[in-house]
């Protein structure tokens, strides 16, 4: 078995280390290498990341990292809805525990947000190559199936006061989809996101660079709502694989009376249904209100700690987490 760490160029140059974090089934946005460089070089500079993997034979496995001042953090960030390990054989046990064995030296990980079943993975790897490992709920991912249904029949199960602000709220907005990137229509974006009630962008320069990269893959959807030609509301979404990304959305509250959010919504879910033929809307980690509105299921998001023992330094947090253990916090196999 071969075991190393390999920076995002060398990730990139290599064709089956590649292809784990290339698009298609089963593969999010958050998955993808260009993503994770994109990251990296927006967000998270200049700390060091990075791809551990372990192959044997044609089985490979990898773990994108980003080095911080406590030790290892996944190589994600609040833009991130998930973020977990990459395989490409059933036989992938062994290759997480050579690769959590190879991190001994860093004497922490703290990974979030994992899927369950890959928090599952990563917990049984760490304690399996010596680490004291806990993984716990951290977040909530909002999401709807929509199976067999058209729009229409979707909307009808809504909450009648959802469907009837749309009612009444709709004809007095023009709304807007854009498939393609315009730096005016991003302008529109930014400064409406400016004025809501979200704080302040952590990264523009990192969505800018997305929306235009997710322009060109035709993945974009941005939808901008107006009242009487002054723009009140934005959402900016991606479709991948048959699954929409609700990334980021916002609205002006000075116009809060006209429900702008909530016509620019209808307007996304309807085009998302009827025209994209998505299997599933995602709306990311967070478990606001509104979401429950508009989602039918919900999923946990699960963060993994984990100290090695060899590392004296991390003793402290170690033994805070044994009591974290000890109080008996859920674990990935238990549910989400």
């Amino acid at each position: 078995m071969h075991v190393y760490h390999a920076d995002l160029d060398e990730a990139q140059a290599d064709p089956a280390l590649a292809a784990l974090f290339t698009p298609g089934p089963g593969v999010s946005p958050f998955d993808r290498l260009d993503w994770l460089r994109l990251m990296a070089a927006e967000c998270l500079a200049p700390a060091r990341c990075f791809v551990a993997v372990a192959r044997d034979g044609d089985a490979i496995a990898a773990l994108p990292l980003c080095q911080t001042r406590h030790g290892l953090g996944a190589l994600a960030n609040w833009y991130s809805f998930l973020a977990r390990p990459r395989y490409a054989d059933a036989l992938h046990a062994p290759l997480l525990r050579a690769i959590m064995r190879s991190l001994a030296g860093f004497g922490a990980l703290d990974f979030a947000p994992l899927p369950a079943a890959e928090a599952a993975l990563l917990r049984g790897a760490a304690r399996e190559a010596g680490w004291i490992a806990l993984a716990s709920p951290a977040d909530r991912n909002h999401v709807l199936h929509t199976g067999a249904r058209d729009f229409a029949a979707w909307w009808a199960t809504r909450p009648g006061p959802l469907r009837e602000t749309v009612r009444r709220k709709a004809r007095k907005m023009r709304v807007r989809v854009a498939r393609a990137f315009d730096p005016a229509d991003w302008d529109t974006y930014e400064a409406i996101y400016a004025q809501s009630w979200k704080p302040a962008e952590g990264s523009p320069a990192f969505l800018r660079r997305f929306a235009q990269a997710e322009s060109a893959a035709g993945r974009l959807r941005l939808g901008l709502a107006t009242v009487d030609d002054a723009p009140v509301a934005a959402q900016f979404w991606t479709v991948e694989q048959g699954i929409a990304y609700i990334h980021k959305l916002a609205h002006i509250p000075a116009a809060a009376a006209h429900s702008p959010g909530t016509v620019l919504s209808h307007a996304m879910f309807a085009m998302a249904f009827d025209e994209d033929r998505v299997t599933m809307i995602d709306f990311g980690t967070g478990d606001d209100g509104y979401k429950r509105d508009w989602m039918e299921h919900v999923r946990l998001r699960y963060r993994l700690e984990a100290f090695h023992p060899r590392a004296p330094r991390q003793w402290p947090g170690a033994v805070r987490l044994l009591a974290k253990a000890a109080l008996g916090l859920a674990r990935p196999d238990r549910g989400g």
